[in-house]
């Protein structure tokens, strides 16, 4: 079995991930229709019903603000899939639009020249079988052996959400690890909470081991994941890489995410624009400045509408923090 190896320096897939730097996260799925950042799995697939998908602003969006990669929205916590899939009726395939939203993202991507990574929700809260641990563990694995078998292209990140429902052990993150690694070596594996010693503490990282106190040699509680994740939090000035896990060393950046407005809103709802204030465009550039020094990776969360296009005024404020970093750019379109 595939798994990840101790290494005080950063190994060549993950040397590529910090190099990429800069990336927007677009949450986008069931809850935009529903004004939710949650939902519980038992909304109507028909009430996702978006009468368009503009993929292609995400990615022309990422490319103008000198991003490297997209962040995608496969499966959230209520288990509704954003692609095509027989594994389970929850999804566009069965929905008010069928559209293959995954597929859509992986061609923009390509036109712009943007490397497409996943977010996929380990907690499912439409599954039926979900406490049957090794029932749901092969039905993660077939929901992801579809994602990441060549169809979509290069996957170059997977980042795990919902750990915190279940011990680490019940997810078997072994097997998730070693089915990536077959099928797209390169693909960096996170999951959040991943630093810790929280078995007992409802799977969320204690104050202990939140980013600001991380440590060196703190360990590893959701293993194996290649970089940190705890979303929307960012790492101490001097943060350390190096983390353990059985006696073992491994080296770990960190992928610090957060929504391009002030507070926790990470999907698009009528609230949006009205409660919830665009972070200043200096604090992104500020925060951008920091993480790429450290070595690190920052991404910006812009939620897509119910039309499927990013809303204006966050594409605006992205860019002006763009510009002052003096990367943006130009796509001739």
């Amino acid at each position: 079995m595939i798994t990840m190896l101790p290494g005080t320096e950063p190994n060549v897939y993950q040397q590529q991930q910090i190099q990429r730097k800069f990336g927007m996260f677009v949450h986008y799925g069931m809850n935009t229709f529903l004004n939710q950042e949650w939902s519980d799995g038992t909304a109507d697939p028909k009430t996702y019903a978006p009468t368009a998908v503009d993929c292609e602003h995400w990615a022309k969006t990422a490319y103008e603000a000198g991003m490297s990669y997209i962040l995608v929205i496969t499966k959230h916590h209520d288990g509704f899939c954003m692609w095509d899939t027989d594994t389970t009726p929850y999804s566009v395939k069965h929905s008010g639009n069928p559209l293959d939203v995954v597929a859509e993202a992986s061609r923009a991507c390509r036109k712009y020249g943007l490397k497409l990574a996943f977010y996929y929700s380990l907690w499912d809260r439409n599954c039926p079988f979900y406490h049957e641990h090794e029932a749901y563990a092969e039905y993660m694995l077939a929901q992801l052996s579809q994602l990441l078998d060549g169809r979509y292209g290069e996957i170059v990140e997977l980042w795990l959400d919902g750990g915190w429902d279940k011990p680490a052990a019940q997810w078997q993150l072994p097997r998730i690890y070693d089915l990536v690694k077959r099928l797209q070596p390169q693909c960096q594996v996170g999951v959040n909470h991943c630093i810790g010693n929280h078995e007992l503490k409802g799977g969320f990282a204690s104050e202990k081991y939140q980013p600001e106190h991380y440590d060196l040699h703190d360990p590893i509680a959701m293993f194996p994941s290649d970089f940190r994740l705890l979303d929307p939090l960012m790492p101490p000035e001097q943060d350390p890489k190096l983390y353990t896990y059985r006696g073992e060393v491994y080296y770990m950046p960190f992928e610090a995410t957060f929504c391009s407005r002030e507070g926790m809103c990470w999907f698009f709802s009528d609230r949006y624009e009205k409660d919830f204030p665009l972070h200043d465009y200096r604090h992104i550039a500020e925060c951008y400045r920091k993480l790429t020094e450290q070595q690190n990776l920052f991404v910006v969360n812009l939620p897509a509408d119910r039309g499927g296009r990013l809303v204006q005024s966050d594409i605006d404020n992205l860019l002006k923090a763009s510009e002052l970093l003096g990367i943006r750019r130009n796509s001739g379109a």
